[in-house]
């Protein structure tokens, strides 16, 4: 597997606390109770598209880590948290790469999950920090945007394209 899979689950773990955020309802003032009385609550409605994406996202995961501990010949996991069921799927990664198939899939899964986390949060698009320094400026300022395919530096006096998904596949087929 490639650092992408790892890399997706790391912004998926990150990026989900965030979604369930969103999904709680805020806790503002009173409202009236039919028949009297205050009730503590909010009149905000439900987001739909927020629920949907947390359901999708938590069932995602539950199938993905059943599918990677079968394939691994494991035991099936107790029920978890998401998060804890990241926690335990990015422990088995180094067993992952051993089967190049189960890690693009895993690859594959856990970009469109972290994704859709992105999108149901308005994120136009999401970057990740890269330790290392910039080949051009020597900053710290590395950066992945996954959904480019593309490592850049966010130095503004820089912006050094590091690599693009272009140039890999490119160079895959010379």
């Amino acid at each position: 597997m490639n650092a992408d899979g790892a890399v997706w689950l790391q912004s998926l773990a990150r990026r989900f606390p965030e979604l369930l955020a969103e999904l709680a309802p805020s806790t503002g003032g009173l409202r009236e109770r039919r028949g009297g009385g205050p009730v503590r609550g909010t009149t905000a409605p439900i987001r739909l598209h927020i629920s949907d994406a947390v359901r999708d996202i938590t069932d995602g995961v539950v199938e993905l880590e059943e599918a990677v501990r079968e394939r691994l010949g494991l035991r099936p996991a107790p029920p978890a948290p998401v998060p804890a069921r990241l926690r335990r799927i990015a422990q088995l990664l180094d067993r992952v790469r051993q089967f190049p198939d189960l890690a693009e899939h895993l690859t594959d899964e856990t970009r469109r999950m972290a994704r859709r986390c992105a999108r149901e949060l308005g994120d136009p698009e999401q970057m990740i920090r890269l330790d290392g320094r910039c080949p051009a400026c020597d900053s710290v300022s590395l950066r992945i945007f996954p959904e480019r395919g593309a490592v850049l530096c966010v130095n503004p006096v820089c912006r050094h394209v590091v690599e693009t998904a272009v140039e890999t596949a490119l160079e895959g087929a010379s």
